[in-house]
């Protein structure tokens, strides 16, 4: 507020209020702010992954807690009630009290991880929030790291993407230990091995249940399989001792498949019946690592391809043409290099609503700038650069691609519809 005097000699006083200057915000472009927000709508795998690992870490410490807690109670019951020497009670009673101290132990370690879990969902709760229309560029750097850290590990380059992570300060935002405990269920079952799938199928039990999952199921016929596959008389009582034991609980739901599988006790592993020679396969094994990645990423909320394919796609999808399959593609266009061919093969072509003529020449747009020129063989080039090749060759003009030769003057000009 200021009090200015009147300037006719009045000695009475005029009060003003002075209006603040405001600067105003620079305008956010809503190109801009229309990709952060659709970016951002892709990013549920970032939260997912670490909040469905922390869940599984709370369940386990809470059936290991209850299963310790259990059998203590038991044990002190059976002491109450027994008439035992005392030197035997004290020892009871001492082997209790070291069972409990072992509890406490891997409770804390349980807490430790739980924290550490439950701090890096923060993180990646707080990455997704510094998400601004302002350092778009800086925050799509880091996604591009997350993206091909997550490449990396789902082809195993562990050491790799460990250094990445670690030089760009993304731990926190990428899930290298998932990863690792994957592979080593992938690398058992690789040699043939299932007791590491089995045993992650006991800590996902519940989640396997849930989504009806035949993992297990499968996991247990194929060992059943190699029982069989051994051709002994011993071989053959073990593998009904343990279809009796591990597979009979599933008749109830798989009773078809189970009646299928146990009839290979009766043509062997040497059978030339296709329809249980193939039970038998090797690649069998390999049918279970993929069903296992498939069960893997979908308790995880994973996409089953990596990120970086799926972003390439998406890319791809856009520039997809015939022409781009043919061996005359240009070397600027991505589907020249046969591993994009690849990503492309299943993805639809794009929708052209306007045609774009590029030179074959000058790589230029043709347009009515620059617009087209139809030589007498019927190869169409751009009047730029037939007019700098027929100032170089005297008027003549000469088809790079079939040799063809003739004057300027002949060529007609084309119009694009």
């Amino acid at each position: 507020m200021e009090i200015d005097t009147v300037t006719n000699g009045n000695s009475d006083a005029v009060m003003t209020e002075t209006t603040p200057t405001f600067t105003p915000s620079p305008v956010v472009p809503s190109s801009r702010l229309s990709q952060l927000t659709e970016s951002l709508k892709l990013e549920h795998q970032l939260l997912r992954v670490p909040f469905e690992h922390y869940k599984k870490t709370i369940r386990t410490n809470h059936r290991s807690f209850e299963k310790e807690v259990s059998t203590v109670v038991s044990g002190v019951g059976d002491l109450a009630d027994s008439d035992w020497s005392k030197d035997v009670t004290v020892s009871r009673l001492s082997s209790l009290v070291s069972r409990l101290q072992g509890l406490k132990r891997k409770l804390e370690e349980g807490t430790n991880v739980e924290n550490l879990q439950a701090q890096r969902c923060r993180a990646r709760i707080d990455h997704l929030d510094s998400a601004d229309v302002e350092n778009i560029t800086e925050w799509n750097n880091t996604k591009l790291k997350r993206i091909l850290v997550d490449y990396m590990l789902r082809m195993s380059y562990f050491e790799t993407a460990t250094k990445l992570s670690e030089s760009s300060n993304i731990l926190d935002l990428v899930d290298i230990d998932i990863f690792r405990e994957a592979k080593k269920v992938i690398d058992a079952l690789k040699n043939r091995e299932v007791a590491s799938a089995l045993s992650w199928c006991a800590d996902n039990k519940t989640r396997l249940k849930k989504s009806k999952s035949k993992f297990e199921f499968q996991l247990r016929l194929q060992e059943f399989i190699e029982l069989v596959r051994v051709d002994r008389a011993d071989s053959y009582k073990q593998a009904i001792h343990y279809a009796r034991k591990h597979l009979a609980p599933w008749g109830a739901t798989h009773m078809k498949e189970l009646q299928h599988v146990l009839a290979t006790l009766a043509f062997k592993s040497t059978t030339e019946c296709s329809k249980y020679k193939v039970l038998f396969e090797l690649r069998q094994w390999d049918v279970l690592v993929n069903q296992f990645k498939q069960e893997f990423c979908k308790l995880y909320g994973m996409t089953m391809e990596p990120l970086l394919n799926i972003y390439l796609q998406a890319g791809l999808s856009a520039l997809k043409t015939p022409y781009g399959f043919e061996e005359g593609c240009t070397k600027e266009d991505p589907l020249s290099q046969e591993n994009f061919r690849k990503l492309a093969l299943p993805l639809p072509f794009s929708k052209q609503h306007h045609s774009k003529l590029v030179c074959y020449i000058s790589k230029e747009l043709m347009d009515t700038e620059n617009p087209p020129q139809v030589l007498p063989n019927g190869y169409v080039y751009s009047t730029k650069a037939l007019k700098e090749m027929a100032e170089k060759n005297g008027g003549r003009i000469t088809c790079p691609r079939t040799g063809f030769a003739c004057d300027f003057t002949e060529l007609v000009k084309a119009y694009i519809s």
